[in-house]
């Protein structure tokens, strides 16, 4: 039955770290009529989050269920079967998750399949070509900006895929009063990215930088906003913590380190300065004034090149000396922030689209790029990696698994952030 002949639409989100929950779950609202919560779920893995990071990202009440990508799919599959069937799943994964799902969903046979959204969290700044065609074959693949757009089109078109899938949307999560100034407030927010930059030396500049800042300016507060506490992880690996390089320093008292939701931190924040991270897109879109840092290089490793010819790029020399960047306007026309159309209506024809599709008698069937004739010596690989057989028999959950699951997630994080760089110093002696 299509879902337009019901009053409900009911929506599942599937994510694999803290940031893309964010991301799907808003996503669903944005582009569908459902008025209840979607039903989420949360890929157990590498970035599993926590439930204080889950919390944190302010999206739902409710946690999402940390499954396996199977026990997915047994999920999609039962719901069909009381008669409850999904009528749009949002994968927020990885382009290799995405693909080990479509082709999960494809096997499943449903009688009426969901359909399929997908799209990026942030900043497209690498492996653009083979994440999108990793995505391929959903119904709706999201675009950012008009920019990602035309970048997406260009590359399915550029290997004979369809590009029809792509749409044009913003990121969920701009949004916010304008930056209003008020007397007797100057903070700085540092954006902290997990892996950019990557290395101890260039973290520790960073960090150092940015406690000169605030010496430099005592009446000025000084915020780095951090994304996880130690033992936590995100959608990249973060080997140097900046929580246990500052305990080498000694930062003077208008400097500090905050977490909680970057919505609230924007809230008092009067100039944001990061990298490359996302944080920027959300505090232009509010008219914060915003600093993309070049210390370090204009490179594509970064991320910062995406913002060449913003009017944004600046050092911390320039910084110190009181600069307050001003973005080009046509830039960030392009970016699909600070624009002067509303903001909800850049969901407008992601929304059509997908009532479009539910509307239909009957979905397509899916058709990824990669399939063993065009991929036959890359896609196997990614689907026995994600291990999805739902007709293997479900392992039962108890308290020993969950003991043995922490377990062995902590024994991974603490080898990312201590036995790892241990070993890559020993190498250099």
């Amino acid at each position: 039955m299509p879902a337009s002949t019901r009053e409900a639409v009911r929506v599942a989100v599937l994510a694999d770290s803290d940031t893309r929950w964010k991301w799907g779950a808003l996503t669903a609202r944005r582009i569908t009529t459902a008025t209840a919560e979607p039903t989420g779920f949360v890929l157990r893995g590498r970035a599993t989050p926590t439930e204080r990071q889950l919390a944190e990202t302010g999206v739902s009440t409710t946690t999402p269920r940390e499954v396996t990508g199977a026990e997915f799919l047994r999920a999609v599959r039962d719901a069909e079967a009381r008669g409850e069937g999904f009528d749009v799943v949002v994968l927020a994964l990885v382009g290799g998750t995405v693909r080990a799902v479509l082709q999960g969903l494809a096997d499943l046979g449903l009688e009426r399949r969901p359909v399929i959204v997908t799209g990026y969290v942030g900043v497209v700044y690498e492996k653009l070509t083979d994440g999108l065609l990793l995505r391929h074959g959903a119904d709706v693949v999201l675009a950012n900006s008009r920019h990602d757009a035309e970048r997406f089109r260009a590359v399915y078109e550029g290997v004979g895929a369809g590009a029809d899938s792509v749409v044009e949307a913003a990121l969920p999560f701009l949004g916010g009063a304008l930056h209003s100034p008020e007397a007797g407030r100057d903070t700085l927010v540092f954006a902290a990215q997990p892996s950019v930059p990557a290395t101890r030396t260039e973290r520790a500049y960073v960090l150092r930088r940015l406690i000169g800042h605030a010496r430099l300016h005592p009446g000025r507060e000084v915020l780095l906003k951090l994304r996880s506490k130690p033992g936590e992880h995100t959608t990249h690996l973060e080997e140097f913590p900046f929580q246990k390089l500052v305990r080498e320093l000694d930062p003077p008292p208008n400097f500090r380190l905050v977490y909680g939701h970057m919505g609230e931190v924007l809230d008092r924040t009067d100039l944001l300065v990061t990298v490359s991270s996302t944080a920027a897109l959300e505090a232009l879109h509010r008219r914060i004034p915003t600093a993309i840092l070049t210390d370090l290089g204009v490179r594509e490793a970064l991320g910062n090149h995406h913002f060449v010819g913003s009017g944004l790029l600046a050092s911390f020399d320039r910084l110190d000396k009181g600069l307050a960047p001003t973005p080009d306007e046509t830039w960030l026309a392009r970016q699909g922030v600070a624009s002067d159309s509303p903001y909800e209506a850049a969901f407008d024809t992601a929304r059509d689209r997908v009532a479009g599709l539910l509307a239909l008698p009957a979905l397509p069937p899916i058709t990824p790029y990669y399939t063993a004739e065009t991929a036959p010596g890359y896609l196997p690989g990614i689907l026995a990696r994600h291990r999805l057989d739902v007709t293997a028999p479900e392992p039962r959950e108890s308290g020993l698994r969950r003991v043995v699951r922490e377990a062995a997630r902590g024994a991974y994080r603490h080898g990312v952030q201590r036995v790892a760089p241990v070993i890559r110093r020993l190498g250099e002696l």
